[in-house]
């Protein structure tokens, strides 16, 4: 899908010529208002002046034009130390000045083109007083000229200048927009990127902790009892095809998790892993989607913390309906009766990081710490619509 055309051109405007047809595009644009140098060129042309006079009025056209063409083309969207920028307006109203007073009334046109450079490259709070300042001098100066009566040059000098600082806030106002855009969009890459690197986490973290623990079970009863052995290396088939098909659909960004399946997979794994498993049969009705698939990764991953970290007997798993002052929730809660989250450290790791910016995501809030006594207490809770029976 393109842009519209006047998007694309608008955008043109605060970018740097990318190639030589748009730096000749852009020079056109600048250099088509050099039609008013027509009485600077003319008046050299008439011979009315000496050869060592019509050079340096030569050279003196030139070297103004130069940087006025530099000045415009290159500043009026990229920003110049201001000092720097006062030296060269400076120059140019000199220049300005000894052609005035030394070629005469024809040369009071250069005062236009400082006026333009003024509204083209100053801040808006000096370019103002500074298109004033030109146009006054100039008018001051064309009375000793013999030009006094004529004003033919004020509205030139005065639209001009003001013309420029609304394309300069309008080039300026695009280039940021184009800079927020890409700002934009690196964090939106980023935030995609963590969400998929939490989602990988939680899909292969528990599959493979499954797939371990069964792969182990079925070592140790391979000599003893071949039947079951086969059908816990089966059930590891079957838990690597599934966790082959979760990665990609994460990948892809499809895949929502059911908290029913999740409730159905903790109580396998729990069971596999000799842990007690108290795990209600369902899950409430009528969650939105968004904080189901939060509660399900929730589950997933501390009933995972739980089978390879905790070293517990017995896991209790709860979900439940709640009325708050803050509106209707669904509780989660995991407790295992083990040593604590990571060996007991008590230190937050990748999963439990990942599990709280996921609930904190749909409005909801996590808890994760040491249950009274031995143990550890996982508890999530996510904003609801209405409040039913419990599951």
């Amino acid at each position: 899908m393109t842009a519209p055309a006047d998007e694309i051109r608008l955008t043109g405007m605060g970018q740097s010529p990318r190639n030589r047809r748009e730096a000749l595009r852009k020079l056109l644009w600048i250099g088509i208002w050099l039609v008013f140098m027509g009485n600077p060129i003319e008046d050299l042309l008439d011979g009315g002046h000496t050869a060592w006079a019509t050079a340096l009025g030569w050279l003196g056209l030139v070297s103004f034009v130069g940087v006025y063409l530099v000045l415009v083309f290159r500043h009026t969207a990229r920003a110049m130390r201001l000092g720097r920028l006062a030296a060269i307006l400076g120059a140019l109203a000199a220049v300005a000045l000894v052609m005035s007073l030394t070629l005469g009334a024809p040369w009071l046109v250069l005062f236009v083109y400082v006026s333009v450079s003024c509204g083209a490259v100053l801040p808006m709070r000096y370019a103002r007083w500074s298109i004033l300042a030109v146009t006054a001098g100039m008018v001051l100066l064309s009375v000793p000229l013999g030009r006094g009566g004529d004003l033919g040059l004020v509205v030139p000098a005065l639209l001009g200048g003001f013309a420029m600082t609304g394309v300069r806030q309008l080039v300026r106002t695009t280039v940021e927009l184009r800079r927020a855009r890409a700002t934009v969009a690196q964090l939106a890459a980023n935030e995609e990127r963590l969400r998929l690197a939490r989602d990988l986490h939680d899909l292969l973290g528990h599959s493979l902790s499954l797939i371990t623990l069964k792969s182990e079970l079925a070592g140790r009863m391979l000599p003893g009892d071949p039947e079951r052995a086969g059908k816990e290396v089966a059930d590891i088939e079957q838990v690597s095809r599934q966790a082959l098909v979760d990665v990609r659909e994460a990948v892809t960004g499809y895949r929502r998790p059911r908290l029913a399946a999740e409730l159905a997979g903790a109580r396998a794994a729990l069971s596999a892993a000799g842990i007690e498993a108290d795990v209600p049969p369902d899950a409430p009705d009528g969650l939105p989607a968004e904080q189901e698939a939060a509660l399900a990764w929730t589950l997933r991953e501390a009933v995972t913390n739980a089978v390879r970290h905790s070293g517990a007997r017995r896991c209790t798993v709860s979900v439940e309906r709640r009325q708050t002052l803050d509106g209707p929730v669904v509780e989660l809660t995991v407790e295992d009766d083990g040593s604590g989250a990571a060996g007991g450290t008590g230190a937050p790791g990748n999963g439990l990081t990942g599990l709280r910016e996921r609930i904190e995501g749909v409005g909801g809030d996590l808890t994760a710490a040491p249950a009274h006594g031995r143990g550890f207490l996982l508890v999530a809770r996510v904003p609801v619509g209405s409040v039913g029976s419990g599951a």
